[in-house]
């Protein structure tokens, strides 16, 4: 296989829909809604949830709630006047909302209950199951400012219910497709119209900013397409990584972001490594479902890495003993231009990171027709799995030594270790998941150790 010219596609980011989805589900917006499948929410999504108890609890009891504060005075004099309960309005409430709660633990009937009543009942549910859908989202996101939806203000307490129930009557349209949520309404359309727009939107009402834009958007289907189009043009595709000069949260991202089906033909992924890089190559094949081979390259010297020449000879072995065609190459060193050059009868794409590759080698590349784009565009907020994983491993290392730990100092240790980036706010899930629960244990043979809470 040989380059051809594939110019390169410069379309508009797209939008993640991961997060509202998931928002649409849990406050109960109607199934319908998610059944369109040309716009969001996503029906992938609902299905996934549905095998969630935590899930299906909140969403059936804020599906229940809603209905009663539409319906607060109709239902109020069926109960007085007609001995009606939620279970026998079915003008208001679906039974097999009610019936799933009662599977799932959780019986909202009771014996001569008031409108009032029951919006007190299922405030309090709401509060009391809330905290366990936490894990449904991702650790960069705010939790409180996601549970906050869900609280019903001052909703435990009869003589404060008017006011957020005329608050609500007086704005409907502007609740995310009429459904109740706690929020100052404002006329923005629709506010989970995709990722982005709902989580600025939600930071902006705490006065916070939201700036992390790769967490809620990905490359668009111009750049997926082209390359799609050169794996499937090929016999078999190689991919390549330069792991001293890539983000291996980035690739991990990128590989996520692709289609499984559209991957077939990556036969495996090569990592040339080095000992001073980041621990989290060594977890990637269990987040890819690609093979993956790691090529780890010892330095003659400290000041002098060979990963590039090791990476030129392990391609060339590639194209000639494997028969191999095809290669994707991930790295922002420009020195992968001697590997090109070397194989003008390959086939070549090329994956940088757009800050750290300048424009001489951008235009080399655009010169030989050989597409490139760039491994930003590519969403990263679907990768806590590995994130969490890589650090987990780094804290095992160091269960050992943690009675004198100071456990600032070790946590930042691991930070380094791992190479990442993270937010206060994914510092904290972590450290409050995982660090704060972290207990002795003794074994048969009397021995303590400390171990980690999950």
């Amino acid at each position: 296989m040989v380059n051809r010219v594939i110019k390169p596609v410069y379309t508009e980011k797209a939008r993640t829909y991961e997060i509202i989805s998931k928002i649409a589900y849990l406050i109960g917006v109607r199934h319908s809604i998610f059944e369109n499948a040309a716009e969001p929410p996503d029906i992938k999504i609902y299905n996934e949830l549905e095998e969630n108890p935590a899930a299906r609890i909140i969403r059936r009891l804020c599906i229940v709630r809603t209905s009663l504060i539409c319906n607060y005075l109709k239902i109020g004099n069926e109960m007085s006047y007609n001995l009606k309960n939620l279970h026998t309005l079915p003008q208001f409430f679906d039974i097999d909302d009610i019936n799933q709660l009662k599977e799932d633990g959780v019986d909202i009937i009771k014996a001569n209950y008031k409108p009032h009543k029951y919006l007190i009942e299922l405030n309090r549910l709401i509060i009391n199951n809330i905290d366990r859908c936490r894990d449904i989202f991702p650790l960069w996101l705010k939790w409180h400012y996601i549970k906050e939806l869900f609280i019903f203000p001052g909703g435990t307490e009869e003589h404060k219910l008017k006011a957020e129930n005329t608050k609500y009557y007086n704005n409907k349209p502007m609740y995310p497709y009429q459904t109740y949520i706690n929020w100052h309404p404002e006329d923005m359309g629709n506010i989970l119209y995709n990722d982005m727009k709902f989580v600025k939107l939600i930071y902006g009402q705490h006065r916070d900013h939201f700036s992390d834009n790769s967490k809620v958007s990905d490359a668009g289907s111009g750049t997926k397409n082209n390359i799609y189009d050169f794996i499937y043009r090929s016999e078999g595709t190689v991919v390549a990584v330069d792991c001293e000069n890539a983000d291996p949260y980035k690739v991990c991202a990128l590989l996520k972001g692709l289609n499984e089906e559209e991957l077939e033909k990556v036969t495996k992924i090569i990592l040339y490594d080095d000992i001073h890089t980041s621990s989290a190559w060594t977890l990637l094949e269990n987040h890819t479902g690609i093979p993956v081979e790691r090529e780890l390259v010892e330095r003659v010297s400290d000041f002098k890495s060979l990963v590039d020449l090791r990476m030129t000879a392990g391609t060339c072995k590639e194209f000639y003993q494997n028969d191999i065609k095809s290669f994707i190459i991930i790295s922002s060193d420009s020195d992968f231009w001697g590997l090109i050059s070397a194989l003008p009868q390959a086939g070549f794409l090329v994956i940088i990171e757009g800050g750290k590759c300048g424009d001489p080698i951008k235009k080399a590349l655009d010169d030989s027709g050989i597409y490139y784009c760039f491994i930003d565009d590519f969403c990263t907020g679907g990768i806590d799995e590995l994130k969490t994983n890589v650090m987990l491993r780094e804290l095992k290392s160091h269960i050992g030594e943690l009675l004198n730990e100071d456990v600032n100092a070790m946590m930042a240790s691991i930070y380094g270790r791992c190479r990442i980036d993270l937010s206060a706010t994914e510092k904290k899930r972590f450290y409050d998941k995982y660090i704060k629960t972290l207990r002795l244990t003794i074994n048969d043979d009397g021995r303590m150790k400390i171990s980690l809470g999950i």
